[in-house]
């Protein structure tokens, strides 16, 4: 390790491919692996959740949770990328973790509780002294207010900085007042500027609070989050911590999200040989049931939750289909959002195509075999698929909000400046008229459209700028926590 390495230790809920829910699970498989190539010394940890096969035992020691034990079992296994290899710890314990799904439980204050309990606890057990700590969401807010609390005048814990980042404002994991006891806190804390919030207590706002400094996926956002209308009522901490708040956007992993080499596309492609990108819209057409047609194909890879801006496409489904295009669903989530596209694909069977639920290789097809992807969410810390659709070459159509705003800009016909098309106001018709001029420039004008491709696929939206950012945020982290007056002596 060079010199001015830094030993970093990435603490998340989820992990792909380990165990994914949303797009926290693609940060954490990517960001470490972009750390480490930078040279320097990064390790993740994460729950070992029943679905996770692998891991062997390293150790098992005592962690204290309301007057009682529980054993933290430690596995390790490691997230290999090209030319690099991450530790994994697997944080291990039946009673929290040996279960069917990842949340959705009665007791996740505990189970969060207990993991981030259980990260502070192993680092002397395996003899690694973080200079950081990278706390991600909620499930590991009560790190950076361990460090400032039960571990402030501990030397081994002292010279340990945090960082701590939002992926989504809106899951911020609040819980009754009676949690203060079980992580270990008396009624002190439950104030309006530590943990209470609104009646109960906050696991995002103890990050925000305690974290030595604090940041957001996409630059767009980390403003957003500090007005009334996206700051999930906490805008007003968040605008108190301005100073020590960041945006930084999120990339995506180059190495596997290659049309060149993807293993799931019917066909592979590059700019060289970019006509061969048809031959998988051909293919995912014949696979899905739709007549074989060089129509604008529009996908779409989402949640089907409100955040998504489904409900702008619902109200102008008809008229969509009407322009004569095709479209494609894969996603899962609210039963009334399924049984509205579920009741479309029956209403147009030779134009659309939904399939709910998730499958990875339905998914790449999608993305290589689309000529326009929809991303109108009515919010969006960051996004992936926009920087996704564009490597595979598929254009997005987006609403000029949080990360999309950062990654995607209005394409203008007169300057050839743009990737993609974007609008503002949260209307249906907005959204119509920017597929309206994608359609007409794909039909009508196919040197343009064909120049849109390229320039989507030669964009970098890689790891490696972003890894950049978060190793000057840590040392920002670093220098703030060494500049708390009794930690400067230790």
């Amino acid at each position: 390790m060079a010199a001015d390495s830094l030993k970093i230790l990435f603490v998340s809920a989820e992990l792909t491919p380990l165990a994914k829910v949303g797009g926290l699970a693609d940060v954490a498989g990517s960001l470490p692996k972009a750390l480490k190539h930078l040279g320097h010394d990064v390790r993740i940890a994460i729950p070992k959740y029943k679905q996770i096969q692998e891991g062997e035992y390293l150790l098992d020691y005592p962690v204290e949770m309301d007057h009682h034990l529980e054993t933290g079992i430690i596995r390790k296994t490691t997230l290999k990328g090209k030319k690099v290899e991450v530790p994994v710890y697997l944080i291990d314990n039946y009673k929290y973790f040996y279960r069917d799904g990842i949340y959705g439980y009665g007791d996740e204050a505990e189970r969060y509780n207990f993991f981030c309990k259980a990260v502070l606890n192993m680092l002397p057990q395996i003899d690694f002294h973080p200079d950081i700590i990278h706390c991600n969401d909620w499930h590991t807010g009560l790190i950076p207010l361990a460090l400032r609390t039960k571990y402030a005048e501990d030397p081994y814990y002292q010279k340990i900085a945090s960082t701590f980042t939002v992926h989504n404002l809106q899951h911020q994991g609040t819980f009754p007042k009676n949690v203060l006891r079980l992580v270990g806190l008396g009624d002190e804390y439950f104030n309006p500027e530590q943990l209470e919030f609104y009646g109960m207590v906050n696991f995002m706002k103890a990050g925000l609070i305690y974290a030595d400094v604090i940041n957001t996926v996409s630059k767009k956002y980390a403003m957003e989050i500090q007005t009334q209308e996206y700051g999930e009522r906490l805008d007003g901490l968040l605008r108190k911590r301005a100073q020590d708040l960041y945006g930084i956007v999120n990339g995506i992993d180059y190495e596997e999200l290659n049309p060149a080499t993807d293993k799931y596309i019917y066909q592979n492609y590059s700019v060289e040989d970019i006509n061969l990108k048809k031959e998988n819209k051909y293919a995912l057409q014949r696979e899905l049931g739709l007549p074989k047609s060089d129509t604008p194909l529009l996908g779409i890879i989402t949640r089907l939750v409100d955040q998504k801006g489904l409900s702008l496409i619902i109200e102008i489904f008809d008229k969509i289909m009407k322009l004569g295009v095709q479209f494609v669903l894969l996603g899962s989530g609210d039963d009334h959002l399924q049984r509205q596209f579920t009741e479309f694909k029956m209403r147009y069977p030779q134009q659309a195509a939904v399939n709910i639920g998730f499958n990875i290789e339905l998914a790449q097809k999608i993305y290589a075999a689309s000529d326009i992807f929809l991303m109108p969410s009515r919010f969006e810390p960051c996004g992936l698929s926009q920087m996704i659709s564009l490597r595979y070459g598929t254009i997005p159509v987006v609403r000029s909000v949080g990360g999309l705003s950062d990654t995607i800009e209005d394409y203008n016909e007169q300057s050839g400046k743009g990737n993609g098309f974007s609008f503002k106001p949260y209307r249906s018709q907005e959204l119509l008229h920017s597929i309206e001029r994608a359609v007409d420039i794909y039909r009508n004008k196919p040197d343009l459209w064909k120049s849109l491709v390229v320039k989507g696929m030669k964009s970098d939206f890689s790891w490696e700028r972003s890894a950049k950012e978060y190793v000057n945020l840590y040392k920002k982290a670093i220098d703030k926590n060494n500049s708390i007056p009794h930690r400067r002596a230790v």
